[in-house]
């Protein structure tokens, strides 16, 4: 009987643990720019206003978290209807918490960009994320895409 209540206790703090972590973030705001909100465009939008050939490009997006950096939260990667999910990594390598769970909707400002993401650095992103041994051992070739640099994030 012991047994059984020491289960049901460290289970109920666990799940009111995991609860106030994921919450944790809501109305918070991380990094050196404040978001504004109203300015905000869906990640399928500004996908559409992206121009590749134009360089750095400004924008405030929302979206859901798909994934969240479990190494330090210095990255993220948002769900983008139209395509793959959006990589975004944090300007002065500010961090988010690591516990923010998939699915938070989020505000971001930053810039957009193309660039070739290097297979070292492709590697990294997959350690990062938790991924298998034979799942990084699969990446051989640099990645060319857009890329996003957020200075401020509000949840």
């Amino acid at each position: 009987m012991k047994n059984v209540l020491f289960i049901l206790g460290l289970t109920a703090l666990v799940a009111c643990g995991t609860a106030k972590n994921a919450e944790s973030v809501a109305g918070k705001s991380y990094g050196k720019v404040a978001v504004d909100e109203s300015k905000a465009v869906t990640a399928d939008q500004m996908m559409k206003q992206f121009d590749p050939t134009k360089g750095e490009q400004e924008f405030t997006v929302h979206g859901k978290l798909n994934q969240v950096c479990q190494a330090a939260g210095c990255w993220i990667k948002v769900e983008n209807p139209g395509g793959e999910p959006i990589m975004i990594r944090f300007k002065d390598h500010f961090t988010i918490p690591t516990s923010t769970a998939a699915g938070t909707m989020a505000y971001f400002h930053g810039v957009a960009y193309m660039d070739t993401t290097s297979v070292e650095m492709l590697k990294h992103f997959a350690e990062d994320a938790k991924k298998s041994k034979e799942e990084i051992e699969k990446i051989t070739e640099p990645k060319v895409t857009m890329m996003f640099v957020a200075d401020g994030i509000k949840f």
